[in-house]
């Protein structure tokens, strides 16, 4: 179902909400109709034994407690008119989540917008050797890009270390500020119906054999000339990559995906799809630039 709006579900939660108020008022009323016990005479059982001596009695609820049932439910009708839960319906104060959002970050933008403008002209080499700039932009960094990147910048499997100085779409400033700001989709094509078993496995031999790795010298012989076939147009004659298409330099020993022979066998028979969103809209410039100096950073150390 691909929709949850229009007049059906309008009407469907409406009738939802407000029944089950109403049904849950009627439900405290009725099970609040029995009487205290006379003195010297026990509560009636309701039947429910346990540990063998434990019996469940019908007593009534304390007037207190029932009243506060009482309360949460009339506190629900003005709730329901200030904060909307009855379908597309603003209700009388036109509040929803996306406008207090838009006021809480026009808000944010006019107090901390003139920090992160400051250093929007200065460039990113400069701001990259700046404590000050730096620590906003590590802030920037523990906020937004920790969660796939790691919270040391290490990376984890099928998300680059941005420590390491290699780069896939490019290490300077510019590169790197270009990748957050419009994001990077990597596409390896999966190649198992043109190799094969025994191609995948000697081409396989052959990218072990670039990066100065244990390898098969005779399969690996063979894996040369299919890549020369297949794989050379991404990666280069010598393996060292394209940052044009994202794709890796195969001589280094860094390994997005595992750097097994299993691993690098399944990348070629399989492919991979990678994608790195983009934080223009979300972020802004001005931030991006201070979040880049931190990346850039990074990779000096």
């Amino acid at each position: 179902m691909g929709s949850f709006s229009g007049e059906f579900w309008d009407l469907f939660l409406f009738v939802v909400t407000v029944g089950s108020i109403a049904g849950l008022g009627i439900f405290v009323f009725v099970q609040s109709k029995g009487k205290a016990p006379a003195p010297g005479s026990s509560a009636e059982s309701t039947g429910h034994v346990w540990d063998e001596d434990l019996r469940e009695l019908n007593n009534p609820l304390p007037a207190w407690w029932r009243n506060m049932f009482y309360i949460t439910l009339v506190f629900g009708a003005p709730y329901l008119v200030i904060y909307p839960g009855l379908g597309s319906s603003k209700m009388f104060f036109g509040w929803t989540q996306i406008s207090q959002y838009e006021e809480e970050m026009a808000e944010a933008e006019a107090t901390y917008g003139p920090l992160f403008a400051r250093y929007e002209r200065e460039p990113i080499e400069a701001l990259a050797k700046n404590p000050e700039a730096l620590k906003m932009g590590e802030r920037l960094y523990a906020s937004y890009c920790t969660q796939c990147h790691g919270s040391d910048a290490g990376g984890v499997r099928g998300y680059p270390s941005l420590r390491d100085g290699d780069w896939l779409w490019g290490g300077t400033p510019d590169r790197i500020e270009e990748s957050i700001l419009k994001g990077r989709q990597g596409v390896m094509p999966p190649w198992a119906a043109v190799l094969k078993d025994d191609g995948i496995t000697q081409v396989s031999q052959y990218v072990l054999s670039l990066a100065g790795r244990e390898h098969d010298a005779a399969a690996a012989t063979t894996g040369k000339t299919l890549y020369s076939t297949n794989c050379v147009a991404c990666h280069g004659a010598e393996g060292k990559g394209n940052i044009l298409f994202g794709a890796p330099n195969l001589t280094n020993n860094v390994w997005l995906y595992g750097a097994s022979p299993k691993a690098i066998e399944d990348t070629i028979r399989n492919g991979r799809s990678g994608k790195m969103p983009a934080h223009e809209e979300f972020l802004g410039k001005a931030k991006v630039h201070l979040l880049t100096a931190y990346v850039y950073s990074l990779s000096m150390k």
